[in-house]
């Protein structure tokens, strides 16, 4: 997850860059994605990745303390097939939707 969150900061500082030494107007770039856009889509991403690594940053803190498995919503146990589906979740299936 970090390597990942290192490149995408690499792709995202490429793409600050280009679009400075770039006088191309994005907006109506007839190539069809903006700078713009593609800069939006990496910060997605790289926000998505952060997420992800503090998921498991705090799985890892739930497992020390004893209490993994638990939902932070309600306290009841986590089904065991949403953990084996997503061993990072924090919560329940009904406190999830």
């Amino acid at each position: 997850m970090l390597a990942q969150i290192d490149a995408l900061t690499r792709e995202f500082d490429e793409v600050v860059a280009a679009a400075r030494a770039s006088n191309a107007d994005d907006e109506h770039d007839p190539e069809g994605a903006t700078i713009a856009f593609e800069r939006q889509q990496v910060a997605a991403l790289l926000e998505h990745a952060r997420r992800r690594l503090a998921d498991v940053d705090a799985a890892v803190t739930a497992v020390e303390a004893g209490t993994y498995g638990r939902c932070e919503g309600c306290g009841r146990p986590i089904a065991p097939e949403r953990l084996e589906a997503r061993p990072a979740a924090r919560t329940c299936i009904d406190c999830a939707r």
